[in-house]
This record gives C-alpha cells, structure tokens and sequence, in this order.
C-alpha cells in the first residue's frame, strides 16, 4: 500500500524521483512500471497489477452511462505505462503533466492502492478544501464511521 507524502520537484524533462518506500510497493508487484492517469486535478500512478483490476472492472461495467463511458475514454485514453530508471525516476507525459499543473514543486500523496502526484498549488487548494467541507455536518458524520 502507499502511504505518506513526499516533496519534490519535477525536472525539466518532466522526471520525478519515485520514493524508495513508493518504489517498493511497484516492485512488489513484480516491475518497475507504473500506469499513469489522470482525476481530480492530479496524475494518478497505480501499480500494473492494480491497472489490471481496474481494466477489468471497467470492462464489466454496463455501457449504458453516458458519464461513465465519458469517464472511461478520458481515464483509460490518458493513461501511460511509465518505467522507473536506474535513478528510481519516472517520465510523466507532457498532457498528464499539463493536466495536473506540473511544473516545478510537486507533492506525491500515498493513497493506498495508488498514489497521486500533485502540484504543490493544487495539493494546497485540495487540503483547504477539505477543511472547509469538514465544517458539514454530514461530511464530518461520513468520516466518523471510519472511527477516526
């Protein structure tokens, strides 16, 4: 699982260093690949086995929705296969990086079966986002059946 969030920056290649303790879960899993994505204004990096599971799951759906095979063509269609180089590095694609802000400070969040890369802006707006929804009664409901 991927836990914590690391600081960093992206170069102007669009490399980032993967964190050893983020590299160990993708070499668990047999590779040093991860598959990109894109939601929620950030890139999304699952391992292969894990993209599998979501292939899978999305190939079972009923086709029916117009907003789940909208879903469905921009997540999959923006995907990209990314291998980790002898420095522990990934390319993010120029659209993957666009789509997320990515141009200098960035934050990699551990979010269990994946993790996401944000731009230090964008992860700032989403954290002062969550603050302002944890004043909702039902929002703060939701999170106290976790029991935390």
């Amino acid at each position: 699982m991927f836990r914590e969030c690391s600081f960093h920056t992206i170069d102007a290649k669009g490399r980032i260093i993967i964190p050893t303790r983020f590299r160990d879960v993708i070499k668990a899993d047999g590779t040093d690949s991860v598959m990109l994505s894109r939601r929620d204004g950030c890139v999304v990096a699952y391992t292969m086995e894990k993209w599998r599971d979501l292939e899978a799951e999305f190939s079972s759906l009923p086709k029916s929705s117009a907003f789940m095979r909208k879903f469905r063509r921009v997540f999959i269609g923006s995907a990209a296969k990314c291998a980790c180089d002898k420095q522990g590095r990934i390319l993010i694609p120029p659209p993957l990086r666009k789509y997320g802000g990515l141009d200098k400070d960035i934050v990699m969040v551990g979010a269990l079966e994946c993790f996401e890369i944000w731009s230090m802006e964008n992860w700032e707006k989403e954290a002062l986002s969550l603050d302002e929804e944890m004043q909702n009664e039902e929002v703060r409901k939701e999170i106290d059946q976790l029991g935390i």
